[in-house]
């Protein structure tokens, strides 16, 4: 199998208020970057319809809705997903019914189903706050678990929790992993963070990167830093094999 260059594991997040200004952040970053984050702020600021921008510039979309109801509406939703021509969605990984609806409803389509394990801002109190005396990393690997087996793609982790579920369920599994940061820049409001290299040797595939490279100033010279530490990082791993 042909790995994918290292800008095609970079997936840059547009989370910006509004179309104009994730068309100017598309156009600085040029061919530094292939994939890109569509998410439910830009969504609702119409960016279904940028959607069909991104896929004319020959670029991947990973549309991250983070679907949660019942098995109907969410194999429905994710059917006109598939319509929609993007390379990934998003599906809370809280219960197999929904997981399993959502592989249902993109049929034959090469729709990819990422199932988010626990998000990247939260910590052991907010899982306790939720009901639940697992840990993040145990959670994680219980709701990785339940995606793989209801045939999902791959999971949403993060680079925390990467190398459990990689030792657990093996290659081909689908790891992508938010919370990026670079070495000496804020945290924000993640709580589990890691840096790109880090990442990239526990286990993850795709990297989704927001606010150090959009807010930067520079984002097209951050993003070509952060592929060139996946490059990096990946040349490291075939060292060790």
């Amino acid at each position: 199998m042909i790995r994918p260059a290292a800008r095609d594991r970079l997936i840059v997040a547009l989370d910006v208020p509004t179309v104009e200004e994730a068309r100017r952040l598309v156009g600085e970053l040029g061919d530094s970057v292939g994939v890109y984050k569509v998410g439910l702020e830009l969504l609702f600021a119409g960016g279904l319809g940028f959607v069909d921008e991104l896929r004319g510039l020959d670029k991947r979309v990973f549309l991250d809705v983070k679907l949660l109801d019942i098995g109907n509406t969410v194999s429905r939703a994710i059917a006109n997903v598939a319509e929609l021509g993007v390379a990934f969605v998003t599906v809370h990984g809280h219960d197999v019914k929904t997981l399993r609806a959502a592989v249902a409803g993109r049929g034959a389509s090469p729709l990819k189903i990422l199932a988010v394990t626990v998000m990247t801002n939260l910590t052991a109190d907010d899982l306790r706050q939720q009901g639940t005396t697992l840990s993040t990393a145990e959670l994680a690997l219980r709701r990785a678990r339940m995606a793989h087996e209801a045939g999902c793609d791959g999971v949403i982790a993060s680079g925390q929790e990467a190398a459990a579920i990689r030792a657990e369920i093996g290659p081909g599994f689908l790891i992508v992993t938010p919370g990026i940061r670079l070495p000496g820049s804020t945290s924000d409001d993640q709580s589990r963070i890691v840096t790109p290299e880090r990442a990239i040797a526990e286990g993850a595939d795709y990297l989704v990167v927001g606010r150090p490279i959009t807010l930067s100033g520079e984002p097209r010279k951050v993003a070509i830093l952060i592929a060139s530490q996946i490059r990096q990082a990946h040349a490291a791993q075939g060292k060790r094999a």
